[in-house]
């Protein structure tokens, strides 16, 4: 088991990854410092009696409403409970882990003025194995991502559930059961947990984590269908793409170029192929593939911010006892970031889904119709090739930006909104629908190739073709499609693709 230790504000996308995929966490004990300094400036402003918003006055459009001492502990109870208004299937725990910790360490920075009981439970929570019950819609992205946090906040004052391992328990409940005392908040604290953009920014982490896995594993199905369609390897050579001057088709194009190097297929028709020129879906993979790679890496560098960034409101200046409000909670810079992510993954898939066309029709790839060697008695891959279209379509209606689209809230004052959330929770099935696609393809590839025996493609493809045909058979007669597929989409999903193909010779999205 892997054990991070979070230091605020220096958490690489590795750790993050890590974190997702089911690392132990502790906070940086370093950390407590400013945990404390900013929890006791919250009691010296509060000393000086005036008006500072979310700490004694209401909130949102109720900010001029002034909140007397005596109600200021239920004040933060209240906005964490009437908050709580959630719909939707609970978010998965890998990504409410995640929220967990982009949490603990936004708040560990010592700008949001919490108690360090506060910081202790949501690590004991992460250490326990225990995820608070988040409905997954009611985010617009503005103010915070408001209504899933206030989920996770409730569960952290022993209202909602949470799951304990694969258990649903009242919150409460399961506090008590595994040794844990419910929190009572202080001033300050309820908005504290409620503003910041981590559940945004968690879909987006989980979502950029499975797309380098789907980017990496595009490229050696496509490599392999190139290999399929006897199509060439001239359009990867280094030195057209160094003219380009763009990093990520530079590097997309050395990486297609080594999958193939030592082929027999391709050395086989360097003499006498009258194609002058392969399809794009081919030809043109270094272009496309590569500038998804450009837009994962930019979303990367947006989103590693905004996980080691603060995104509360007020925020709290120890050192001049000052809580000044402005607008970090706005999840902009996320909404971006999930569309760039989305745009990438479509057009991966895309891209994909014209290589599968390519090689079942006999015109342009030489090959058998629809990759069975008994056409007409048997229908092959046609049908597997309208599922990826299908998905491809899907995929298209997905990415429509998010981030164009705004809805006022909170009787107007909240009136440009980011929808960041809604644009980050969609990417998650947009990488299943093209990890499902590139799974067809795979096993498409490996088919044409198999027309190709005894010639063999290169080692790094020869080892994947092997990896295929371990857990699916060649198709000679139709059969059972679906095992099939699923048994591909798992080799792909899992990183088993690429990773046999010698994974660390493929670019990387996440450093």
């Amino acid at each position: 088991m892997i054990r991070l230790t979070l230091r605020p504000g220096e958490v690489g996308l590795a750790d993050w990854r890590a974190l997702y995929r089911g690392a132990e966490v502790r906070l940086d004990p370093a950390a407590r410092a400013a945990i404390a300094a900013s929890a006791a400036a919250v009691a010296r402003i509060l000393a000086k009696g005036d008006p500072v918003y979310g700490i004694n006055t209401g909130f949102g459009k109720l900010a001029s409403v002034r909140i007397e001492a005596c109600d200021l502990a239920a004040l933060q109870r209240n906005i964490v409970l009437s908050h709580a208004a959630g719909v939707g299937e609970p978010t998965p725990v890998p990504i409410v882990r995640l929220m967990l910790g982009l949490k603990l360490a936004s708040l560990a920075q010592g700008a949001s003025g919490v108690q360090p009981q506060t910081m202790a439970l949501l690590e004991a929570l992460l250490a326990k194995g225990m995820t608070p019950v988040i409905p997954a819609q009611g985010s617009v992205g503005a103010s915070g991502d408001l209504a899933p946090l206030a989920h996770m906040a409730a569960a952290l004052i022993g209202i909602g559930e949470i799951f304990v391992g694969a258990q649903r328990k009242p919150a409460a409940q399961a506090l008590a059961e595994a040794g844990l005392q419910s929190l009572v908040l202080g001033s300050k604290e309820g908005l504290a947990l409620l503003n910041g953009t981590q559940f945004s920014t968690a879909h987006a982490l989980a979502a950029l984590f499975e797309a380098e896995v789907l980017f990496r594993s595009a490229l050696v199905t496509g490599a392999l269908s190139t290999e399929a369609a006897k199509g060439s390897d001239t359009p990867f050579d280094h030195r057209i793409h160094v003219l380009r001057r763009q990093p990520g088709q530079i590097e997309a194009a050395d990486a297609l170029r080594g999958l193939m190097a030592g082929s027999a297929i391709r050395a086989s028709h360097l003499q006498g192929d009258a194609r002058v020129q392969d399809p794009y879906c081919l030809r043109c993979q270094p272009q496309v593939m590569g500038a998804a790679l450009d837009v994962l890496r930019q979303a990367a560098a947006t989103l590693a911010f905004e996980a080691n960034g603060v995104s509360d409101n007020p925020l709290i200046f120890p050192d001049t006892d000052e809580a000044l409000s402005g607008g970090n909670f706005h999840a902009e810079p996320v909404a971006f970031a999930a569309d760039m992510i989305a745009l990438a993954v479509c057009e991966i898939g895309s891209l994909a889904e014209r290589r599968i066309a390519m090689l079942v029709d006999p015109a342009l790839s030489g090959l058998p119709a629809f990759l069975t060697p008994k056409p007409g008695l048997n229908s092959g891959f046609m049908i597997p090739q309208v599922t990826a279209a299908a998905l491809v379509s899907e995929n298209k209606q997905k990415a429509y930006p998010a981030s164009v689209d705004s809805i006022p809230t909170s009787a107007n004052q909240e009136d440009h909104v980011s929808m960041a959330a809604h644009g980050a929770r969609r990417l998650l099935g947009m990488v299943e629908n093209a990890t499902a696609v590139i799974g067809i393809e795979l096993l498409a590839a490996a088919q044409g190739c198999d027309f190709h025996a005894p010639l063999t493609s290169s080692p790094p493809l020869e080892a994947v073709r092997a990896l295929v045909r371990s857990r699916v058979p060649h198709l000679t007669d139709d059969r059972h499609f679906h095992p099939d597929i699923a048994a591909a989409l798992d080799m792909v999903r899992s990183g088993a693709v690429a990773q046999i193909a010698g994974g660390a010779a493929l670019p990387g999205v996440v450093e």
